[in-house]
């Protein structure tokens, strides 16, 4: 399936999944406020969450479809992990605000009307099902979507616990565990929110993806017939979807004519073996044959005088 083919699917399950997400919201905030239900009422503010991720998810993916220019050469590819990492951080202060005001009903615990509660919850954990189900197949390999899968996941493990909660206060009038109910999807929640800020905020430092065995794929590319060493490596994530790679690659003298038959070759290694499928290989590169594999970076103070071709006398100077 190609890229435009994969968001287009993509974008229409997230649609599916915002409706059904907008009609729970709807009942658990209604059925919180009719209950007396705090941990009803969090999981609503869970699910308003869950509404404003898969909202910036489907947002993203349109931003991801727009072309690349002279400006942005990757294109929008970013705006997925940047509505990750929104996402992450908003989980975190909803699960901060939840956690207070379940400390406050704790201590001072209140009556709920637990049957009414358990049932809003069952309708609210069937429609969190359906979303994650929908979610689920593009989960695995798409940050974005991954986030709001998680959003929708945490919040259907948070209808079982209120739904077991509803079961036992109907039964005991314990009304503190609606306060415990609420203190554990705080947990969930923030579990979720962690997880994704890590995975949003090793793409954006431009870490090697990590499905990629450095070593073991510099192993890969120096049994490449032809190939002598590799130096000057860097392999980083332009988005959840696509991997990019750069390299020098040391030819073997004898194979210096055949050095476009071994480039082809490392790209398809790289393609089938590591999912990498934008990659800038530099051949025949005498002036680091003894440089490291991991090139280090380092600041240089940029030239005066020079436009972004590197003429002088223009003073738009693009470098870095």
């Amino acid at each position: 399936m190609d890229g435009e083919n994969l968001d287009r699917r993509i974008g229409r399950r997230i649609g599916f999944a915002i409706v059904l997400t907008a009609v729970t919201l709807v009942a658990e905030v209604f059925g919180g406020l009719w209950t007396n239900s705090l941990a009803l009422l969090s999981d609503a503010a869970h699910v308003f969450m869950d509404l404003f991720a898969l909202i910036l998810s489907l947002t993203a993916i349109r931003l991801a479809s727009r072309p690349a220019t002279d400006r942005r050469t990757y294109g929008w590819h970013r705006a997925e992990i940047f509505a990750s990492l929104i996402n992450g951080t908003t989980l975190l202060l909803i699960a901060f605000g939840i956690l207070h005001e379940a400390y406050d009903r704790f201590l001072h615990p209140q009556e709920v009307k637990a049957f009414e509660m358990f049932s809003i919850a069952i309708v609210g954990l069937v429609m969190n099902l359906l979303a994650a189900s929908l979610l689920h197949q593009h989960s695995h390999d798409d940050l974005n979507v991954r986030s709001a899968f998680l959003h929708v996941l945490g919040d259907a493990m948070a209808s079982v616990g209120v739904i077991i909660g509803g079961i036992i206060m109907h039964f005991t009038g314990w009304y503190a565990l609606d306060a415990v109910v609420s203190a554990l999807i705080v947990l969930i929640i923030a579990w979720g929110a962690l997880r994704i800020l890590r995975e949003a905020g090793h793409i954006l430092l431009e870490g090697v993806p990590r499905h990629v065995n450095l070593q073991e794929l510099v192993g890969k590319l120096r049994q490449v017939k032809g190939v002598n060493d590799i130096h000057h490596l860097h392999i980083w994530s332009i988005c959840s979807h696509i991997s990019a790679l750069s390299a020098h690659i040391d030819i073997e003298p004898e194979y210096r004519l055949g050095q476009g038959e071994i480039v082809g070759e490392i790209e398809q290694l790289l393609e089938t073996e590591y999912h990498i499928t934008h990659t800038t290989l530099q051949v025949e590169c005498s002036s680091c044959l003894t440089g490291p594999v991991i090139q280090q970076l380092t600041h240089r103070q940029r030239r005066s005088g020079l436009c972004s071709h590197g003429h002088p006398g223009d003073d738009h100077n693009h470098g870095h």
